[in-house]
C-alpha cells in the first residue's frame, strides 16, 4: 500500500464530517467496543465504506470507525479490528493504521483481550504491555520497499504513555498490572504445553493480536501503548481452560473500568 490509499482512507473520514485534528486513536479489542456509546457528536463509518479497510467480521468485533468528543479530546476509535488468523495476512490492518499518518499521526492505544500466565494479573484485571514476543513469526512489513521497513523495536511500547496510562489507573484506583505479551496465531486457544513454553520465554500475557499493528503503527511513527483486559488463565493454569465465549463475557465485565482508565488518561493528554 501507498501513501496514497492511506490518504485516501482519510478523505473519506473528512466526507463523512471528520475534520477536526485526531488527539487520540485507540483501536477496540474483542467485547470492549462499548466505549464508543460514550463519544459525543459521534461520526460512525463502517469499515466496508472506507477504501482498503478489512472487511469480514468476528463476534465481538462492529467494525466501524467512530470519531467523536471524550473528555474534552477528538478521539478515533477502531470499534473491533482484524486478525491474522482470519485470512493469513499479518499486514491486514495496514490501511487503518497507515491512515493515522495522515491524520497527524496521534498518539495510539491498542486494547485486547488476553490470556494471563501471571496468578496476581487473574480475569477482570487490566494489565499495560511493556514489550511483546512475536512467537508468531510473520511480520506485517514483509514485502514493504525501502529502508523504513527496518524499524527499531526499542521502546515500541512507548514510555510517557505507558506512565501516563499508569497515572490515571492510580487516579481512579483502578488496579493496573505490567507485563510482556505473546503472540500466537490463533483461532485455536493455546495448549498447556505451549502455556508453559511461554512462560519460559518470559511472558506474563498471551493473544492473536495487537504486535502486528504495534509494528504497522511504528514503521509510520506513530506513538504506541497496549493494554489488555485479562479474561482468562493460560490453558492449564489455576484451572484455566479459555474459550471464546469467555472471551467476551469477561471482556465484556471489565469494559467499565477500561473506559474509566482510558476517560483519565485522556483527561491527562
Amino acid at each position: 500500500m501507498t501513501d496514497a490509499a492511506f490518504a485516501t482512507a482519510a478523505q473519506v473520514l473528512a466526507q463523512h464530517g471528520a475534520t477536526s485534528p485526531i488527539d487520540c486513536a485507540i483501536v477496540l479489542g474483542t467485547g470492549l467496543g462499548g466505549l464508543v456509546d460514550q463519544l459525543d457528536d459521534a461520526i460512525r463509518i463502517p469499515y466496508a465504506a472506507i477504501p482498503g479497510f478489512p472487511t469480514g467480521a468476528v463476534s465481538g468485533h462492529a467494525r466501524q470507525v467512530c470519531i467523536g468528543k471524550l473528555e474534552g479530546r477528538t478521539v478515533l476509535i477502531f470499534q473491533g479490528r482484524a486478525h491474522y488468523y482470519e485470512g493469513g495476512d499479518a499486514a491486514v490492518m495496514r490501511v487503518p493504521l497507515g491512515m493515522l499518518s495522515a491524520l497527524g499521526s496521534p498518539p495510539l492505544i491498542l486494547t485486547n483481550a488476553a490470556g494471563s500466565l501471571k496468578p496476581e494479573m487473574p480475569p477482570g484485571s487490566m494489565a499495560v504491555i511493556a514489550d511483546h514476543i512475536n512467537f508468531n513469526g510473520p511480520n506485517p512489513l514483509v514485502g514493504d520497499g525501502g529502508d523504513g521497513r527496518f524499524v527499531p523495536m526499542v521502546g515500541a511500547y512507548d514510555p510517557k504513555l505507558r506512565a501516563a496510562l499508569k497515572a490515571a489507573a492510580s487516579a481512579e484506583r483502578l488496579s493496573l498490572g505490567e507485563g510482556v505479551y505473546m503472540w500466537f496465531s490463533g483461532p485455536s486457544f493455546e495448549t498447556p504445553a505451549e502455556i508453559r513454553m511461554a512462560q519460559v520465554m518470559g511472558a506474563d500475557l498471551v493473544g492473536m493480536s495487537t504486535v502486528p499493528e504495534v509494528i504497522l503503527a511504528r514503521r509510520h511513527g506513530i506513538r504506541v501503548a497496549g493494554l489488555s483486559v485479562v479474561t482468562n488463565m493460560g490453558a492449564g493454569l489455576h484451572g484455566g481452560a479459555p474459550h471464546h465465549g469467555e472471551t467476551k463475557d469477561v471482556a465484556s465485565a471489565a469494559a467499565a473500568d477500561l473506559a474509566r482508565l482510558l476517560r483519565a488518561f485522556l483527561r491527562g493528554l
